[in-house]
């Protein structure tokens, strides 16, 4: 069993109340939490001027025996980088549905705030998207010109960088979990954007290999080309279930339905190899969180996150402290 701290990502359990979710993530099995920025989760706001809310929900992770070891802005990032979207409306505050630019204004201000209350909860990491302004443009129909993507990630470059100033001011790393809907969700849009920022080390990476999987791409292998700068691990499975009828873009059909081609699934029941994952971690010396993010619409939440618990500790094995052959040397 490895020493890594299991970790549970709260973006999928925000309806709980926070001190209700405390006790429940500790019965599941796990050892902190990486707490998501919305719903009953961390409120940005308040967690800057009021010192009693910072108090609080430090007391109620100490009482559980729990750790925060990451804060998630997911929702709030998508906001800073997307074009105007209305489905935006159901991340930004009420107050701003269908103003996109006080939605994007909001975004990036409570971006550049969200390193301060990070550091008031001695959290070091946050995790998050960035969003993209060329996402739509995926497929190159209408044709999509370079300069087009080339001015995409640029823009994202703009908006990003007064907000890792800030990250930078009070020493916390900004991971981007790469994602579909993200200025880089695959291999190669990931290389692009870490070379845009290759001056900015406090922007790295949440490494989830089931957005990667079901794209073809093989998640340790991702994971060994960019150790450098994943500074988060999130824990999560996929399966791939083409049928011949199916395909990857979905349809348009919900996460869950049977007809889909693929769909994220409770750990150790998708595709995803772990093993090779924890091997490439346990090379390059990282002893962060392996948070799991539990999203299975066919499985008990409950039931589900219990089992991924125990699952992530069953898989997480110590790295060799000596070479096997050393012990049949003769000297």
């Amino acid at each position: 069993m490895g020493t890594r701290p299991v970790t549970l990502c709260t973006a999928q359990w925000a309806d709980l109340p926070f001190d209700e979710l405390c006790v429940l993530a500790k019965k599941m099995g796990y050892d902190g939490l990486e707490v998501a920025c919305w719903g009953n989760g961390i409120d940005i706001d308040k967690a800057l001027s009021d010192d009693s809310y910072v108090a609080w929900i430090k007391e109620e992770l100490e009482k559980n025996g729990l750790v925060m070891k990451a804060m998630a802005c997911h929702i709030i990032g998508q906001c800073v980088g997307d074009l105007p979207d209305p489905r935006l409306d159901n991340f930004a505050p009420p107050a701003l549905a269908g103003q996109p630019e006080a939605i994007q204004k909001w975004a990036v201000e409570t971006m550049k705030n969200a390193p301060a209350a990070a550091a008031k909860f001695g959290v070091k990491i946050i995790t998050g998207f960035t969003g993209s302004p060329i996402w739509r443009y995926l497929y190159s129909f209408p044709q999509t010109p370079e300069s087009m993507v080339e001015e995409g990630f640029d823009k994202i470059v703009s908006l990003w960088t007064p907000i890792l100033d800030e990250f930078k001011k009070y020493g916390v790393v900004f991971a981007l979990e790469v994602h579909p809907g993200e200025i880089a969700f695959d291999y190669y849009s990931t290389k692009k954007l870490l070379d845009k920022f290759a001056d900015r080390p406090e922007f790295g990476l949440n490494f989830d290999p089931s957005h990667l999987l079901w794209q073809g791409v093989t998640p340790h292998l991702f994971l060994q080309d960019f150790i450098d700068r994943v500074y988060h691990v999130h824990m999560k499975d996929a399966a791939v279930t083409l049928d011949g009828r199916s395909g990857l873009l979905g349809s348009h059909i919900d996460f869950g339905d049977l007809r889909r081609g693929w769909n994220f699934r409770s750990l150790g029941h998708g595709g995803v190899n772990f093993e090779e994952i924890i091997r490439v971690l346990n090379a390059a010396g990282y002893d962060g969180p392996l948070s799991v993010e539990w999203e299975d619409s066919g499985m008990d939440r409950v039931e589900g996150a219990t089992e991924a618990a125990a699952f992530v500790r069953k898989v997480d094995f110590k790295p060799s402290t000596f070479k096997f052959d050393d012990a049949i040397s003769n000297k």
